[in-house]
């Protein structure tokens, strides 16, 4: 999952300070599993937002939106009926809505309201931690299910380092060290063979290295 945090009010607020006739759109995907732009938060962000220009002594019109997703363009496509009748855009998408809004409504300025962070999993309640970053050459089947590329500080691929104490990362208490969890893991497959493999120098170049990356699916083409 693509996990975002809200913007501060004011970077938002400054944003679109030159325009009365706003789209708030939101994205019932992702955004709303971490609770940073789906329905709910499109309606208090709106309303935050009112409140303060009403204290300003101006007026806003706001309309609001949540489509089921903002990266694909079927569901972009709804605004085509309302988008003349507003002049910007706050997209309260990851930055792949944010840039598929963009391509598609070229003459309308497009704002994002998130920060976005990093492909996560939720821990607990309200709690989402770094699970992936989308390296393009997958390791989990030699690490026991664990990323030491997004879990391990250095991205090591092949410790731990000299820094791990007591099952700790160096830079934090609160941090486990990705490796003795790999160890742990491994351990309780009956793979502890598996640690003692030295894993070559990773090639980055399925990491986005080349520019840009896409996938092509030929039997999915229309």
């Amino acid at each position: 999952m693509i996990t975002a945090e809200q913007k501060p009010l004011k970077e938002i607020i400054d944003s679109i300070s030159p325009y009365e006739k706003i789209f708030l759109v939101g994205c019932n995907e992702c955004v709303t599993v971490c609770a940073a732009g789906g329905r709910k938060e499109v309606g208090l962000l709106a309303s935050v937002l009112r409140l303060h220009y009403l204290k300003q002594g101006r007026t806003i019109e706001i309309k609001e939106i949540t489509l089921e997703r903002q990266c694909d363009p079927e569901y972009v496509e709804e605004l085509a009926s309302e988008i003349h009748r507003t002049e910007a855009v706050l997209s309260m998408a990851c930055g792949c809505g944010v840039q598929t809004l963009a391509g598609r409504y070229r003459e309308t300025p497009v704002f994002p309201a998130v920060n976005t962070l990093f492909m996560g999993a939720s821990e607990a309640q309200g709690i989402w931690a770094e699970r992936c970053q989308g390296c393009g050459d997958c390791l989990l089947g030699l690490t026991g299910g664990i990323c030491p590329v997004a879990r391990c500080s250095k991205h090591l691929l092949n410790g731990p380092c000299g820094g791990t104490s007591h099952g700790k990362c160096e830079i934090a208490p609160d941090v486990d060290c990705a490796w003795c969890l790999i160890w742990e893991r491994l351990k309780a497959l009956g793979l502890e063979k598996r640690y003692e493999e030295i894993m070559e120098a990773k090639d980055w170049r399925s990491a986005g290295g080349g520019g840009p990356r896409k996938i092509v699916r030929k039997d999915l083409l229309l």
